[in-house]
């Protein structure tokens, strides 16, 4: 089974940006996740093929709300899922649970950020399709969460018993090769792809498919 990759454009493009990062990444393989900003989902799930992912919701139902982004949204617009809990925007446990319970209820996928495993067991109790392992003190920074935390995924992998993506400082082939090898299931990455010169030729280094 091919490893799962997810490339969070985060806030690097927005716009015409995000939707022309995004057809370099399906140039490489259509199967990259993507995740964007709420206002750039429709345009990149019509102009490509990608399964695009919300880098956020909120619980809420249709009504009377202002300023948060309801699931309904995002599912209109074109995503199959959203992420939740990223270091850059973390949420309580409460808040995790409900936005959960209501993605499941509209038939949205989940994959929920974890600082560490004692955190992920907790997360784990709410049956997020996937849960992402990101120690927060990695994320941007130039050392791979597989070079200094292998342990911790080789932890994860005994014993959280679910699937995992690892994510902070992924930047090489190595990187992924041995976030697989210690147990994940795959690897989420953003400023290596975001922020190259070349991201076509990044990403297919890091993957390695020509």
């Amino acid at each position: 089974m091919k490893p799962i990759i997810l490339v969070n454009l985060k806030t690097y493009q927005t716009g015409l940006d995000s939707v022309k990062i995004s057809k370099i990444i399906a140039t490489v393989d259509k199967n990259i996740l993507v995740a964007a900003q709420a206002s750039d989902i429709y345009e990149i799930t019509k102009s490509t093929k990608l399964k695009v992912y919300s880098q956020h919701v909120d619980p809420f139902e249709p009504g009377r709300n202002t300023g948060f982004i309801l699931p309904e949204a995002i599912k209109k617009d074109g995503a199959i899922g959203t992420l939740l809990n990223h270091s850059e925007h973390k949420l309580d446990l409460k808040t995790i649970k409900e936005t959960i319970i209501r993605c499941k209820k509209i038939k949205l996928k989940t994959m929920v950020f974890a600082k560490d495993l004692k955190e992920a067991k907790q997360i784990k109790k709410f049956n997020p399709d996937f849960i992402i392992y990101e120690p927060p003190e990695l994320v941007a920074g130039n050392i791979s969460v597989s070079e200094s935390k292998p342990q911790v995924i080789s932890d994860f992998a005994k014993k959280l018993n679910k699937d995992f993506l690892v994510g902070a400082g992924i930047k090489t082939n190595q990187d992924l090769k041995k976030s697989i090898e210690l147990g994940a299931k795959g690897i989420a990455l953003a400023s290596a792809i975001t922020t190259a010169k070349n991201p076509k030729k990044v990403l297919k280094d890091l993957i390695k498919l020509k």
